[in-house]
């Protein structure tokens, strides 16, 4: 369960002196869904967490806000005061979830919610923070810092480095003309986000995650003979980037990309939890945990990489093989469609999921 904690976030840093003496490593409990607000950020942390973090967990919360607004596309070129006060007038928030402690160290996941009043998806970030000279240093996806905890953190499982580190090592491109698709297409293997064999309807073809600028990394899928369960790409680490009941999952998967699942229904909680291939993650839905808008029940799935500073982004699709299928941009924004075998499939088209 949470506490009645409230902490008021400035997002100027507050002055924590002192050490901090924790216990052993606490993570949230998988139903605990309980948020506490206030006026400007939201903050989720299991009691456990509280208790050891104690005094400094106002520094880490404050520490890791302002990082997450430097990065936000939609907080850019704005003091985080400013950025903060904008979000809100928007009806927005900006949440940061503190998973696990151990020792001096803190895991967990931090975003800004999408507009509600028109379609798009959250930004989103995982973050590792390391309590140095009593003071909490955080690490963004995107950050030296984040590549460097990743790698020594004790927060970081075996399974879960080694895929970070297969990030690391490939770089973002720009996206594929029609004569370049194939080695640099490659996404090892990735499925569509439903069991193999069984097929669902594309209803958005390639387009920006936020709906807005930035690579057409996105595509939309409902209905079909799969039951509407949505499942992995492919074997991976998994998180729940919204907590428990949220309709939001990250996975990261080996070979350098990771993919995002939203608008789900039914989701399975994971916290950085190792998974099979099509391993379940949830329904097809309109959840909107952290903003956006959804019009009937679909997956919205997206595909991620790091450059070589863990720097997760949503990369292009255009000339990768998702699901045995190239995808190809359209002439606008969802319009694109997919290849195989000599059929094109375009919105509106019923596909299936093939493993080659």
């Amino acid at each position: 369960m949470f506490s009645g904690l409230s902490i008021r976030i400035t997002v100027a840093a507050l002055a924590v002196t002192g050490l901090l003496a924790v216990a052993p490593v606490a993570t949230a409990a998988p139903d605990a869904s309980t948020a506490a607000t206030s006026a400007d950020v939201v903050v989720r942390m299991p009691s456990a967490v509280e208790d050891r973090l104690g005094a400094d967990r106002g520094q880490l919360i404050d520490a890791v806000s302002a990082d997450v607004l430097a990065r936000s596309h939609d907080a850019e070129g704005l003091a985080p005061e400013a950025a903060v006060a904008e979000l809100a007038d928007e009806g927005r928030k900006v949440v940061v979830d503190v998973r696990t402690v151990a020792g001096d160290w803190a895991r967990g996941v931090a975003y800004v919610e999408a507009s509600r009043a028109r379609h798009g998806e959250p930004e989103g970030w995982l973050y590792i923070a390391h309590r140095q000279d009593g003071r909490w240093v955080p690490g963004l996806e995107g950050d030296r810092e984040f590549a460097a905890y990743a790698a020594r953190s004790p927060l970081v499982g075996e399974a879960e480095r080694r895929n970070m580190t297969a990030y690391a090592e490939r770089r973002t491109e720009p996206q594929a003309g029609a004569a370049e698709a194939g080695i640099t297409a490659n996404t090892n293997g990735l499925l569509l986000p439903w069991m193999p064999d069984y097929y669902m309807t594309l209803t958005g073809g390639p387009h920006a995650h936020d709906g807005g600028s930035g690579y057409w990394s996105a595509l939309d899928f409902a209905g079909g003979n799969a039951s509407g369960l949505v499942r992995s790409s492919r074997e991976g680490t998994a998180t729940s980037m919204c907590g428990a009941g949220g309709g939001w999952t990250r996975v990261i998967h080996p070979g350098g990309f990771s993919t995002d699942y939203y608008h789900m229904r039914n989701t399975t909680y994971y916290n950085g939890t190792s998974i099979a291939r099509s391993a379940l993650l949830g329904t097809i839905g309109t959840d909107t945990c952290a903003g956006g808008s959804a019009t009937g029940a679909h997956v919205h799935w997206s595909l991620r990489t790091y450059d070589a500073n863990y720097n997760g982004q949503y990369t292009w699709l255009n000339g990768r093989t998702i699901g045995g299928w190239a995808w190809w941009n359209g002439s606008g924004q969802y319009s694109g469609c997919g290849t195989r075998l000599g059929v094109t499939a375009c919105p509106g088209t019923a596909i299936y999921n093939r493993t080659s």
